[in-house]
């Protein structure tokens, strides 16, 4: 059963919160990517798991808070290995994927040695997009599995 919850905060860009098999979704298109594409694939997932990418820093007498990204999704292959780290948008554009959750993308990219796939889902598939790369990718990559390797969106 889907359970439904409106965000406390009124600039929250995601939407209700969505409640589905024990796990807590920023959004309904998020759950729907779950739902859709990750829960049977046939892999080993982790859902919204946190990732610390650098420690809090001293500077003199301030400090630098430490920055951590947690991705809706993390797919594995049969050895162990990440194969995927999505994380769903509304859009590629900048509503959907502002300077600082790019920021998030390439020091995950930099600390992990795989990027971030950005995903839009849609009615019967999905698109995704490498962030963080310098690689062109003019087109996103449609398709209706996450069995693909990312070097194909290159």
């Amino acid at each position: 059963m889907i359970r439904r919850k409106q965000s406390p905060t009124a600039l929250n860009k995601r939407g209700t919160k969505v409640y589905l098999d024990g796990f807590t979704f920023d959004s309904q298109k998020e759950a729907d990517f779950y739902e859709r594409f990750i829960k049977s694939c046939g892999y080993d997932y982790d859902v919204h798991p946190r990732y610390h990418l650098t420690d809090l820093t001293s500077i003199g007498p301030v400090k630098v808070p430490s920055i951590s990204y947690t991705p809706d999704f993390v797919v594995y292959d049969e050895a162990g290995r990440i194969k995927h780290v999505y994380d769903v948008k509304n859009s590629f554009g900048v509503y959907g994927i502002d300077g600082s959750v790019k920021l998030r993308f390439k020091l995950f990219a930099l600390h992990e040695g795989v990027p971030v796939e950005a995903v839009v889902v849609r009615k019967h598939d999905f698109k995704a997009k490498l962030q963080g790369t310098t690689k062109s990718q003019k087109e996103p990559l449609v398709t209706h599995s996450v069995d693909y390797e990312w070097t194909e969106l290159i």
